[in-house]
């Protein structure tokens, strides 16, 4: 009786590479989870009052991002404050940067209004949550 034959090499590389493939996607998978990119289960906007520091921090006509907090406030006059919630509404990462009053996701590009929360370029098809936001004692305080 002849010796069982061993499968051939291509077919050995083949489920190799599929297995490589499944375990990748699976990466890139846990990359979209808003558990990820978002530091863990806390919403998207603040349940108690958050203290942001100096109003005048954020400029006249412009926007700070507070990431840490994953907040962003724009004031488009003297003494006006806006402020959504600068984790993006598709996959929960928060926002790195501000380029030319736009948010910026750094996970697919998404891009947001920063006077608005609008989407101005997707995947987000959400616009950011507005955030109450109010100057107290030249203290910025949010939600």
């Amino acid at each position: 009786m002849p010796a069982p034959q061993s499968p051939a090499r291509r077919t050995v590389l083949r489920g190799a590479a599929a297995l490589a493939g499944a375990a990748g996607a699976g990466v890139t998978l846990a990359a979209c989870s808003t558990e990820t990119n978002s530091g863990g289960n806390t919403p998207a906007t603040p349940t108690e009052p958050v203290d942001l520091g100096a109003a005048a921090d954020v400029p006249v006509g412009g926007a700070k991002l507070y990431r840490e907090k994953k907040l962003i406030v724009s004031c488009p006059a003297e003494g006006q404050y806006k402020a959504f919630s600068a984790q993006c509404t598709h996959a929960g990462c928060v926002l790195d940067k501000i380029v030319e009053g736009e948010g910026n996701c750094p996970c697919h590009g998404s891009r947001f209004d920063v006077t608005t929360g609008k989407v101005l370029r997707g995947p987000a098809s959400e616009p950011l949550p507005a955030v109450p936001v109010r100057a107290e004692n030249g203290n910025l305080v949010a939600g």
